[in-house]
């Protein structure tokens, strides 16, 4: 092993990370070793200051050279004498993405909670958050113990790698080492996670492995191997993961999350688009071998392709956007988009979602495309379901959360299932306490970017019905303007009402903990009925075998339904849902336990 200074940094765990292969890494004695992958260059110098230093080629298009230097360093890289570029790999970007990068020491934070060693995955009850809304890293630091207190066991970030101007969702993010200047510093984002775990809480971040922001990527400048053209993106050419050196470049990065920061787990953005598919079974297997047994790590992803093969082996969760968009749709009737695939029958897809993890199993889309691997056998902790996330919030016209589009009654009772199912449930930030501010879709361009950046969102709505006239669509907020970002942050309105909402929240986060989480493992769904238009029961035999049952009825009629005999009522939405026997009430939710143990027979689906 090379006697390098990062080999010393080392998990709660006691295993040995090396550290990145590119960027610039601290060794001993002062000196930092840099290393770009720069196949298109004739020449590459390292610049610090007012010295150029030449850096030294091999045969597979990396540059490389080992100088005198310390933590805090600015430098850049000379392409061919004339073209000054921030490195791809950097650690901290103080003034942006087309400035210089500093050298970072890994081990400049003194961590407290050293014996923390992670939690298990079905014990996960997630919280999403954009940083920036929050206040930065010193600003989650701040929330956390409120978190904490609702019942949320992990808080997923989303992606925080260094993007464009002071706001944006991640998603454009360019320098995927660097924590964005804006939320604060490594050390700070260090310290948020130390205060997680203090608090008994895991910490997972969303990564963006499938595609480069549109400002600030000068890979393309010197590697234009780094992307493939035979095989396009909905953001242009793909990342080509067939090169050893990009596959080397985004694994080091999750390694770098998961060792350096401590994060708990990574969810992998849209790994559909991911190309050769083989690329996220090499990750996984990386990953955990980098890891001790006794770590808690976890690998999810989001997959339009629903590939429950990565889920049977690598990956424990995927983000399951087909139940979001069937009880969406539930709940509001809502057609257009993707939501045209669960309607007009979204009962039956909510349904099969329940009972089988996914709608799409390998049927043809409303695009006639196929799609889906059967989810037979999958644990229900193998999905991550919620009623809203950051996609689906953000990317409606006018940015609006549940509570504004559906009667409070009704959302309740869908919070009662994606609370109380068996499945591992995720919610948006401010959901806890009835949240009704928007969240846009906001950047922070300029000039023809930004104009691009407006007039690309209006017209990805021009078909909407509401928003095909011009008029009403210049209705829709400018991404690019600093209110759209201010009016995105999650703001108490009404703080009693809040205070009532957050304790109904908390007992039902509390009841999970309580009855559902240590029955999870080896749980399985053992059917579905669909009651009636919008009404449904499902159920699942937990691990000491008892029947979970969870019944939903989101219309505006009483439906009849007959209870199993000798059950234990855990919840009823409203109170007083069951006040009629042999019957489900509109707009109610009741979750039972079996007191009988199951005796192997299957339930009706």
């Amino acid at each position: 092993m090379n006697a390098m200074h990062e080999t010393q940094v080392r998990p709660a765990t006691g295993a040995v990370y090396e550290g990145p292969m590119y960027g610039a890494r601290l060794l001993d004695n002062d000196l930092v070793r840099f290393c770009l992958w720069a196949p298109d260059a004739k020449s590459v110098d390292v610049v610090i200051g007012n010295s150029v230093h030449p850096m030294l080629p091999d045969s597979d298009g990396n540059y490389s050279l080992v100088v005198t230097a310390e933590a805090g360093t600015r430098y850049n890289y000379l392409i061919d004498g004339k073209h000054r570029v921030p490195d791809p790999a950097s650690r901290a970007q103080p003034a942006g993405v087309h400035c210089s990068s500093l050298v970072v020491d890994p081990l400049d934070y003194a961590w407290q909670q050293n014996a923390w060693q992670g939690m298990p995955w079905h014990t996960a009850v997630i919280c999403e958050i954009h940083v920036g809304a929050m206040g930065g890293f010193d600003g989650v630091r701040r929330a956390l113990p409120g978190l904490a207190d609702c019942g949320y066991t992990l808080i997923e970030l989303m992606p925080i790698g260094s993007f464009e101007g002071e706001r944006n969702w991640g998603y454009d993010g360019v320098l995927p080492y660097a924590p964005d200047a804006s939320y604060g510093s490594p050390a700070s984002l260090k310290a948020m996670i130390d205060e997680a775990h203090r608090l008994g809480m895991a910490v997972m971040l969303d990564v963006v492995y499938n595609h480069f922001g549109p400002a600030g990527n000068y890979l393309p400048h010197y590697a234009s191997l780094f992307f493939r053209h035979d095989v396009q993106t909905p953001w242009g050419a793909t990342i080509d993961f067939r090169r050893p050196q990009v596959a080397r470049y985004f694994i080091d990065n999750a390694l770098m999350w998961l060792h350096e920061y401590r994060f708990d787990g990574l969810r992998l953005d849209a790994v559909h688009t991911i190309k050769p598919s083989s690329f996220l079974d090499e990750l996984s297997v990386v990953v955990h071998a980098s890891c001790p047994p006794e770590r808690q790590v976890f690998l999810v992803v989001e997959n339009e392709d629903n590939r429950a093969s990565l889920l049977r082996e690598h990956y424990n969760a995927q983000w399951n956007d087909d139940g979001h968009n069937a009880l969406h749709v539930m709940l509001t009737n809502e057609r257009e988009g993707y939501y045209a695939d669960f309607h007009p029958d979204p009962t039956a897809s909510m349904a099969r979602v329940l009972s089988e993890g996914f709608v799409f199993q390998g049927q043809p889309d409303r695009r006639g495309i196929r799609r889906g691997e059967s989810g037979h056998g999958l644990s229900p902790t193998s999905f991550v379901l919620f009623l809203q996330n950051h996609d689906q919030i953000g990317n409606r016209p006018l940015g609006e959360r549940m509570a504004s589009l559906v009667a409070e009654d009704d959302l309740r009772a869908a919070l009662v299932l994606i609370a109380l199912c068996p499945m591992v449930p995720l919610f948006f930030m401010g959901e806890e306490w009835g949240c009704q501010s928007p969240f846009f879709y906001f950047t922070d361009y300029q000039d023809e970017l930004a104009e691009q950046v407006r007039e690309g969102r209006r017209k990805e709505f021009a078909h909407f019905s509401g928003f095909t006239d011009r008029e009403r669509r210049q209705r829709i907020p400018d991404p690019n303007a600093l209110g759209t970002f201010e009016a995105s942050v999650p703001r108490v309105e009404n703080p009693a009402l809040a205070r009532i909402w957050k304790r109904w929240f908390g007992h039902l986060l509390y009841l999970r903990k309580a009855h559902l989480i240590s029955r999870l493992e080896h749980s399985r769904a053992i059917g579905c009925t669909v009651l009636a238009d919008r009404a449904l029961v499902a159920r699942w035999r937990l691990a000491d075998g008892c029947i979970w049952e969870i019944a939903l009825n989101v219309s505006s009629r009483d439906v009849p339904w007959s209870r199993a005999a000798d059950t234990e009522t855990i919840w009823i939405e409203p109170q007083d849902a069951l006040r009629q026997p042999e019957v489900l009430p509109a707009h109610s939710a009741i979750v039972s336990a079996s007191l009988m143990r199951d005796q192997g027979h299957e339930l009706d689906a």
